[in-house]
């Protein structure tokens, strides 16, 4: 019997109503005699709410008890949705994330699969049921509950459809899949119906909120078919998938993100404050992205260092920035006042036409970039943050619509 694997975000259940119409929806694939395993995230806002608890008793909670505290959001929502579909005459069953063989690292907070025993959940379908999963959530292999970040229910789904030998993974949301920038920000975004890994990967990690990043690179190691849906509208979805080389060139996306912040050292202690601070912030388990570092031998006061942090994945950044100052002192420097412009797609980097012409366009229209950084897939650019919106729609009218 063919099997696929189905994730449901938190927006498409937000409500009872829309979790009988999405038991509804996975009752029709049952019904067609195809094995499911549905992976689910919390339910509308939960998760922020369960934060908002925790900081209403302290500041800075243990990420083990954030870890508990948070997991059982999605435990709520399969829980529903198993009752929703045991209503509708559907066999269902409720696993949590360790019940379904999601193993991790010990990383609490930002924990990464490293492992998935699917016994389970196979067990569970070969008796005919729907197996109902919450996603990002799992239990590392000292036996501690651990939550897998942001979006980690993405990669949730992604991973069980590599273990289950599913035939592709369907991820559905309110929207119809990847469009080529934000459809909040740019009103006409071009639908996407095909992209490749790489580029989803790019712009993920670049601030696109569609897929979760891991979950991604997962999709890429295991050669899995990621389907983008939206849940309750018909019609358009992206599929991310390898494609040869070559076979979509060009800018296909413009990505934008408002919520970082560069750190840059300077001084005759550079190398030696730049190795503490890589360090500490692993400890702290902050990603770090857009690294440079510049050491003068012969004029060390000029040696200088710099860095990204996404602080939407951090977790306490306020103390791990005091943290920080302390121990560096005046040699380190916070900018808060940039957004991070991305131009995602392949074949950018052949040559420097599109980044000199992305330089001009930004020029003309008064807008100071304060860093690049490139890659195969992606340029990116630093620019001041009240001005973010107005880039994006620059550089989508000149890479994107002019192009269509």
């Amino acid at each position: 019997m063919p099997c696929i694997v189905q994730k449901y975000g938190g927006s498409s259940l937000a409500d009872l109503d829309k979790l009988k119409k999405v038991a509804g929806l996975i009752a029709n694939v049952k019904k067609q005699n195809i094995d499911v395993a549905v992976v689910v995230s919390a339910m509308g806002r939960t998760t922020d709410n369960l934060v908002g608890m925790a900081r209403g008793i302290s500041r800075s909670p243990s990420r083990r008890e954030m870890d508990m505290l948070l997991s059982t959001g999605e435990r709520i929502t399969m829980s529903l949705l198993c009752i929703a579909l045991n209503e509708q005459g559907i066999e269902a069953v409720s696993l949590t994330g360790s019940q379904s063989g999601i193993i991790t690292n010990d990383r609490h907070n930002n924990a990464q699969v490293i492992e998935v025993r699917p016994i389970r959940v196979q067990d569970e379908m070969e008796k005919g049921k729907v197996v109902v999963i919450g996603g990002f959530q799992g239990v590392s292999y000292k036996r501690e509950i651990t939550t897998l970040g942001r979006g980690g229910s993405d990669t949730t789904a992604v991973a069980l459809a590599a273990a289950l030998n599913a035939e592709r993974c369907e991820i559905y949301s309110d929207v119809e899949g990847i469009y080529s920038a934000d459809p909040s920000v740019i009103a006409d975004a071009k639908h996407l119906p095909e992209i490749s890994c790489q580029v989803m990967q790019e712009m993920s990690t670049a601030g696109a909120k569609v897929l979760n990043a891991h979950a991604v690179q997962f999709a890429k190691e295991k050669q899995i078919a990621v389907y983008a849906r939206s849940t309750f509208k018909e019609g358009r979805e992206t599929i991310v998938r390898m494609l040869p080389p070559g076979t979509l060139t060009g800018i296909q996306a413009v990505v934008s993100e408002d919520d970082i912040t560069r750190v840059r050292l300077y001084g005759e202690d550079t190398l030696k404050n730049f190795d503490w601070a890589i360090n500490f912030l692993e400890e702290e388990q902050v990603q770090i992205k857009e690294l440079s570092v510049a050491c003068v031998e012969k004029d060390a006061p000029r040696s200088k260092a710099s860095f990204v942090v996404s602080r939407k994945d951090v977790y306490k950044w306020d103390h791990i920035q005091k943290k920080m100052h302390e121990k560096i002192g005046k040699n380190i420097k916070f900018d808060t006042h940039l957004s991070a412009l991305s131009l995602i797609g392949e074949g950018l980097n052949k040559s420097n036409e599109t980044l000199i012409e992305t330089l001009k366009l930004l020029k003309e229209n008064d807008i100071k970039v304060s860093g690049i950084t490139t890659t195969a897939f992606r340029i990116s650019l630093l620019v001041p943050k009240e001005k973010i919106k107005k880039s994006v729609e620059i550089c989508h009218n000149r890479w994107v619509e002019e192009n269509l």
